[in-house]
């Protein structure tokens, strides 16, 4: 069984001083040594393969989520006779549809590869909203709203899972920032994209033509297929098969993570992994959490048209204006990420942010003038969109094993995403022009968030000393060196992240 040893800086001076050793301990000789500076080679590596590529891939998969909010106030309602509340029916069936095929489809994921099962899952959706722009009726609008949930499941928990294969706990929150904030840079190319298809000319065959609205549908899905078609090429099915690395930074980019992990990384899914996963309190934690702040960040990226158009800033206006409010809230999201992976500390920024979003919808809710209104979306944004990887990136760092992990990151985006079909129906058209049950509905939400964060704190840390002083060692006896490897986050030794 190979064991980890840190070289005490103190005692060595050469450059291998914080070298990490991996020794057999059966014969008792050093297989293998690497340098944090290796390590560090290897990791940038894997950022310039991995993070542009999955980045750029969620940003499309967001934005075909939520074009048909620009599409909405760009003839769309007209057009299809969206009467009463079928624009929000429409709207959460697909996240109905969303909810269920997540934990599926990470289990399929986890045995299929990552390298062309994400890639597919890209390409349908694409598909289906090339389709969007050809719809005719309510009903079939239902039918592609259904589709696109089948498709963008599993796309943003298979995409968690795939990094957290090649990353560190400590490293993940970073890269899992970087890519969720593609939702955010989304929004804000939602808006500036909407703009300009919706103002090409009408063209197209009889009976088929495309215009506005549709336009945006096509010409988004159009994009999306040509970067599902280029990312096998571009990402690896494991860390060993990255073609950019050497052979030795393959070989190191599997070992620290075994070494962390104690598991290997090509375990197959067994019931044990699943029940392991449900039974975490921690995932109902960060699941619970991940709920409420998709109320807000769903309720702004499909909603945010509306509630600038409300304000006063009427069609094209109010695409352009959702940009800058996208832009701030990605930089942040990215910054948090970077901080917290740097502290190795989640719940402290899930609350503190919150903090902002409480001040936002309240300023929504009670106060006045459009200027202090769009200063209001800003807070909220920026106080909410930092806390879906916030709370995915704590829940996979303490989910330990790739099978568990693989299952939890699909549990917890599977629980949160029912946020997103309360979110729909946060902002009614009868709740307009200043939308008082909605605002008020996400006032409460971060407010939860707030006490869920300040919950998850204080749990990690308690379970932390009880395992400090030996309280869950009782859960070794009997267990052969195997299965003792196979408890995962349940090990004695395995320290949650707070």
């Amino acid at each position: 069984m190979a064991a980890v040893h840190e070289v005490d800086e103190k005692t060595q001076t050469s450059p291998l001083a914080e070298a990490v050793t991996v020794e057999d301990k059966s014969s008792g000789s050093i297989e293998q040594t690497w340098t944090t500076e290796e390590e560090t080679t290897v990791r940038r590596k894997l950022d310039r393969q991995l993070v542009p590529m999955i980045t750029i891939l969620y940003l499309l998969c967001f934005l075909d989520r939520i074009n048909i909010g620009n599409a909405r106030i760009q003839g769309m309602t007209e057009d299809l006779n969206l009467i009463g509340y079928r624009f929000n029916i429409a709207t959460s069936i697909f996240y109905v549809v969303y909810l269920i095929v997540e934990v599926p489809s990470n289990i399929l994921l986890k045995r299929v590869g990552p390298r062309w099962y994400i890639p597919a899952l890209v390409f349908g959706f694409g598909a289906v909203s090339i389709g969007t722009a050809f719809v005719k009726t309510y009903e079939q609008l239902i039918g592609a709203r259904v589709l696109l949930g089948i498709f963008e499941g599993g796309t943003f928990p298979g995409i968690a899972f795939f990094l957290s294969s090649f990353y560190k706990r400590q490293e993940l929150y970073f890269r899992v920032g970087i890519y969720v904030s593609a939702a955010s840079i989304a929004g804000a190319f939602g808006g500036l994209l909407a703009a300009g298809f919706s103002q090409i000319p009408e063209w197209g065959i009889a009976g088929s033509r495309l215009h506005t609205w549709r336009n945006i549908f096509f010409f988004e899905g159009i994009l999306t297929i040509l970067a599902a078609s280029i990312a096998p090429i571009i990402l690896p099915q494991t860390p060993e098969t990255s073609t950019y690395l050497t052979t030795r930074e393959k070989w190191i980019a599997v070992e620290r993570l075994r070494l962390e992990n104690k598991t290997v990384a090509h375990e197959k899914v067994q019931m044990r992994h699943i029940k392991r996963a449900v039974t975490n309190l921690n995932n109902y934690i960060c699941a619970a959490g991940f709920f409420f702040i998709n109320i807000t960040v769903q309720g702004l990226s499909v909603f945010l048209p509306t509630i600038l158009s409300e304000i006063g800033y009427k069609s094209l206006t109010a695409q352009y204006y959702s940009v800058p409010v996208y832009v701030a809230a990605s930089l942040v999201a990215i910054f948090v990420g970077y901080v917290s992976d740097k502290t190795n500390m989640r719940g402290i920024y899930l609350a503190g942010f919150t903090i902002l979003g409480i001040t936002g919808f309240g300023l929504l809710r009670w106060g006045s003038g459009d200027s202090l209104k769009y200063a209001a979306v800003y807070l909220c944004a920026v106080g909410a969109f930092p806390g879906g990887p916030g709370f995915l990136s704590w829940g996979m760092n303490n989910a330990a094993g790739p099978s568990v992990r693989a299952v939890s990151s699909g549990y917890i985006v599977s629980l949160g995403t029912a946020g997103g079909i309360l979110a729909v129906w946060a902002y009614l058209p009868s709740d307009g022009p200043n939308f008082p049950m909605g605002h008020s509905i996400n006032f409460a939400a971060q407010v939860v968030v707030l006490f869920l964060s300040i919950f998850g704190i204080i749990y990690c840390m308690r379970e932390n000393r009880i395992r400090a002083r030996g309280g869950r060692d009782n859960r070794l006896v009997g267990l052969t060196e195997e299965e003792q490897a196979d408890l995962g986050y349940r090990h004695p030794d395995f320290r949650y992240i707070t």
